[in-house]
């Protein structure tokens, strides 16, 4: 019997929840809370590779150099991309290898510094969409965003948002190196933040002041890995009709034409559950078998094809 594949999508408020100051105690105590959940997939024996946002904490990389630019020489965002995927890498990295102790399991874990493959000509780069950094209200943040410069985005009603470049992800480095890790049975974190963004210029890599979409890189990272099923832990049981209204309802399955039908009259929020169901649809169309989307607290139960949303080939 083969050794199925699971490519795992974190969501990086799943560490930095909404509501929260995002301290690092307690970023650490979200962080050992997924990491029970990422257990249930190590007690069945899969291999696994795990992705990871970052949207709060290089939000609050970029507003920390805002406020002390003229004192600390700031840093480009795709540096803050690197830093937080080395921060974040460490905080899962060390809870999983002590989940592992109490498991009594003899299993590696490494966290992998990974850039990424984009068009410096992508026309997000000059339409900023992605989300990064603390909620505010209006008024707070449109002092922030007339004195730094911000592009920002009402991301619900009264909650607004900074938002940056957000390019697609073209082609994955070190893919090679990550599977042969995974294929051997370690437990890899790679592409944090959806992986730093780089093009080549004539003859070198450049770096990028953007932020991938981790759900997109994950999705070609589970295909260049071959595996089976791609989990995106958000901070939903399920995928929704309606979200937000009063007549919202679960969706438990749909096939990729069901979603391909609903993303495209507009059933799914752009900026949120949108991407991962574009993300979800590239995942099958290759490798994949199932895409899972569901959060923290119902992994165990959707592990067990009792709740999430389940979205797979026709």
């Amino acid at each position: 019997m083969s050794i199925p594949t699971a490519m795992i999508a974190m969501g990086g408020n799943s560490i930095s929840p909404k509501g929260e100051a995002g301290t690092i105690q307690q970023q650490f105590s979200h962080t050992r809370e997924t990491v029970e959940g990422i257990s249930y997939f190590i007690e069945r024996g899969y291999n696994l590779c795990i992705n990871h946002g970052n949207g709060p904490q290089v939000g609050n990389e970029l507003l920390r150099m805002d406020l002390t630019y003229d004192q600390i020489p700031p840093l480009p965002l795709g540096v803050c991309v690197a830093g937080t995927q080395g921060t974040i890498g460490y905080m899962i990295q060390q809870s999983l290898q002590n989940k592992l102790r109490d498991m009594r399991l003899d299993k590696e874990v490494v966290t992998l510094i990974t850039q990424v493959l984009v068009d410096v000509n992508d026309p997000t780069m000059k339409e900023p969409t992605k989300y990064v950094g603390p909620r505010y209200p209006e008024n707070e943040i449109r002092s922030f965003a007339e004195k730094f410069g911000w592009s920002i985005k009402e991301q619900e009603p009264g909650q607004w948002r900074r938002v940056v470049p957000s390019p697609m992800p073209e082609y994955i480095m070190h893919g090679k190196s990550i599977k042969s890790l995974v294929d051997r049975g370690t437990i890899v974190i790679a592409t944090g933040g959806g992986g730093i963004p780089v093009y080549n210029n004539e003859k070198y890599l450049v770096g990028l002041d953007a932020v991938i979409d981790k759900d997109y890189t994950a999705a070609k990272l589970g295909r260049i890995l071959h595996a089976e099923e791609l989990w995106i832990i958000t901070d939903v049981e399920y995928v929704y009709r309606n979200y937000g209204q009063s007549n919202q309802s679960p969706i438990q399955s749909m096939t990729t034409s069901e979603a391909k039908t609903l993303y495209e009259n507009g059933e799914f929020q752009k900026g949120s559950i949108g991407p991962k169901i574009k993300a979800a649809m590239h995942f099958l169309k290759y490798h994949g078998k199932k895409v899972i989307i569901t959060s923290i607290p119902f992994i165990k139960d959707a592990i067990e094809g009792n709740t999430g949303t389940i979205i797979s080939n026709d």
